[in-house]
């Protein structure tokens, strides 16, 4: 199974359906499984993963869970009349049964672990268990069934975000807050992130990933990774409220699938709109796919409130994660949405123009509809239509082809003719005839990437600097219009920046003598045996600043003195890969062998390796990241973390 994508789909289990009139209930409809694999189909999805079929849960396994009582009240109703299925179904909140309840809740289960067997099956620990899980659910309803099960187990690490708004929506717990963390041996390994407001989107989820979630999922180096995929946390959906579009969970999914090798089963919970919700699971099974990712849409900017959940969530687990040691951060007691609640819920629905359950229940399809023809539109604008036959090309010497994985294609050499305007600003006359022959060779594999005839390449230069150099003045004369340059190693770069369509990120062992601007910033990087990880740079500003600025093509230069190592740089490169619709140049300096493998490696579809057991960043370099945070925060807003001079805003 290690091979492919697994998806188990019964259409029985859409037998379960509402008998009678309840306005609470009547959004769970069979059309929520059906319309999601007809939409799958609609993609020519279905035939491209590897089917799994379902088998019904046994009770042992519903025990592991459940209690006996339960189980048999849910067996009883199978025989029950209408009549006595209500009077069962009014003793619970929000529940309904149905004849065929009790089967399609066996299967439900029995699917979940026949996928989960699947995906472990292949994997390399055969014959161990698992020691850590992760589970993440981007439902908009808190799992309490799930926090309460694992509260004080440390094997497992339970992520939330679910509306909340000060315990007034449902379940109204004070345990779905930020400070409900697990309990004993458990604590720190329960993430609560409570939205205090509906309306909330892409840049709000992205950064709960980039500044909570991943830095400690890294830290906690999951073996498993377990979604609970409820996608009435996306656009239009009448319990959720909220505005999040649904390429938003490829570049979620993507995020995950860094983990744990790539093991990975995504389970679907929530999701009431079908429009949205069928096409938020196409967008997912995509990315499990390996298609190039979606331009994620809208201005990359978390809004307060959501930045105060943010601050919060960190405040609390300060005590219990490395990541989070040398940050100065402390909890808000005085949310903006706590004082103003009525206001800003009254403009956040109206800005939205999403529907509340009470008006699906009274009939109104209006907004449904004008959903519905947002998504017809956004889909067709958003969706990456073309996937190349072939993913990766490359330019290596003649000697090294055999280091390359048979799937990668080598183009041929382009005539120097055909670049003599691009190069010509460059000294390319001085440059020996094999040196040349490699540049030419690296613009033809850019044309591909550029051309979309493939998805991403890599080239090995004996001057990457000059490479770098000549590579982003013919995108500029192919007018892409913003690239995103990432400088590893100590390097004289040459790239033009003064006209704003290169932002460079330069990570350097030496200290940079120019001043830091926008689009030209440099992380003196002090490197640390005892450190493992660049988790900090990564996750606290290399990717927000990358995402807020929505690339059209990424370049990736690895040059001389590097000091991140191979599985730093792979995990960085397999990261970028969520932008610019997956289009990226590694342009690798002939003498690091080994890392052109692994980045080929990463390129083709692999998964990094293990980093070990975690270790913290040395303090300079966080104290580092902190001050470029600080300094860049408002030109490039996802690295806003904070609540931080939230007085200013509206």
């Amino acid at each position: 199974m290690a091979a492919g994508t697994a998806l188990v789909y019964d259409g029985e289990m859409s037998s379960h359906k509402l008998l009678w009139e309840d306005p609470v209930c009547d959004i769970e409809v069979p059309e929520r499984l059906s319309s999601c694999y007809d939409r799958l189909q609609h993609y020519n999805l279905v035939e491209r993963c590897i089917s799994v079929s379902a088998r019904e849960g046994t009770d042992s396994e519903i025990m592991l869970i459940h209690s006996m009582d339960y189980l048999e009240t849910v067996k009883g109703t199978e025989k029950m009349e209408e009549e006595e299925l209500q009077k069962v179904s009014a003793g619970y909140d929000a529940v309904y049964f149905h004849p065929t309840t009790y089967r399609c809740a066996k299967l439900a289960v029995g699917a979940t672990l026949q996928l989960v067997d699947a995906v472990m099956s292949g994997k390399t620990r055969n014959g161990m268990a698992l020691v850590r899980i992760l589970i993440v659910d981007w439902d908009v309803h808190h799992g309490q069934g799930i926090q309460y099960t694992f509260d004080d187990d440390p094997s497992i690490l339970y992520f939330s975000w679910h509306r909340f708004e000060h315990q007034k929506f449902w379940p109204s717990l004070r345990e779905s807050n930020y400070d409900a963390v697990g309990q004993g041996k458990g604590r720190g390994f329960t993430i609560n992130i409570p939205w205090n407001q509906v309306g909330l989107g892409n840049s709000d989820y992205l950064a709960a990933f980039l500044h909570v979630l991943l830095p400690m999922a890294f830290e906690f180096d999951p073996e498993l990774v377990l979604i609970s995929a409820g996608y009435d946390s996306g656009i239009g959906d009448p319990e959720g409220q909220m505005n999040a579009t649904p390429e938003c969970f490829s570049h979620l999914t993507h995020f995950l699938m860094n983990l744990a090798k790539g093991k990975l089963c995504a389970v679907l919970e929530g999701g009431y709109h079908l429009r949205s919700l069928s096409e938020s699971v196409c967008m997912t099974l995509k990315t499990l796919l390996g298609d190039p990712l979606p331009p994620l849409s809208g201005e990359m900017m978390p809004c307060l409130s959501a930045r105060e959940s943010i601050q919060n969530v960190r405040a609390a687990h300060k005590p219990y994660w490395k990541c989070l040691t040398y940050e100065d951060v402390t909890p808000l007691q005085d949310l903006s949405t706590r004082s103003c609640q009525a206001e800003e819920a009254e403009s956040t629905q109206s800005n939205a123009e999403l529907l509340t359950p009470q008006e699906v229940g009274k009939g109104n399809i209006s907004e449904v509809i004008k959903t519905d023809r947002f998504l017809e539109m956004h889909m067709k604008s958003i969706i990456v239509s073309l996937k190349p036959p072939i993913k990766t090309a490359a330019a290596v010497d003649e000697s090294d082809t055999h280091l390359l994985p048979p799937a990668v294609h080598i183009p041929k050499g382009l005539d120097v003719k055909e670049f003599k305007t691009t190069i010509s600003a460059f000294d390319v006359k001085l440059m020996k005839e094999e040196a040349l022959s490699s540049l030419l060779n690296m613009l033809a594999v850019l044309n591909k990437i550029i051309k979309k005839e493939v998805i991403n390449g890599l080239a090995v230069s004996s001057t990457p600097s000059l490479s770098s150099a000549i590579a982003a003045a013919h995108c500029r004369k192919l007018k892409v219009q913003k690239i995103l340059c990432v400088f590893v190693g100590d390097m004289d770069m040459k790239i033009e920046l003064e006209d704003g369509k290169v932002l460079l990120i330069n990570i350097c062992a030496k200290q940079s003598e120019q001043v830091n601007t926008k689009h030209n910033i440099s992380l003196n990087w002090k490197e640390d045996p005892e450190t493992n990880n660049f988790f900090s740079a990564t996750f606290g500003f290399i990717l927000p600043v990358a995402y807020s600025y929505q690339p059209n093509l990424t370049i990736v230069i690895v040059g001389p003195n590097q000091n991140l190592g191979k599985n730093r740089i792979s995990l960085l490169i397999s990261l970028l890969q969520g932008l610019a619709q997956s289009q990226i140049l590694a342009l690798i300096q002939d003498t690091e062998e080994k890392i052109m493998q692994d980045i080929t490696n990463i390129l083709t579809g692999g998964f990094i390796p293990n980093f070990g057991t975690y270790a913290p960043d040395l303090k300079e370099n966080v104290q580092m990241i902190k001050e470029l945070r600080e300094q860049f925060q408002q030109e490039w807003k996802l690295l806003q973390c904070s609540a931080k001079n939230s007085k200013d805003e509206n």
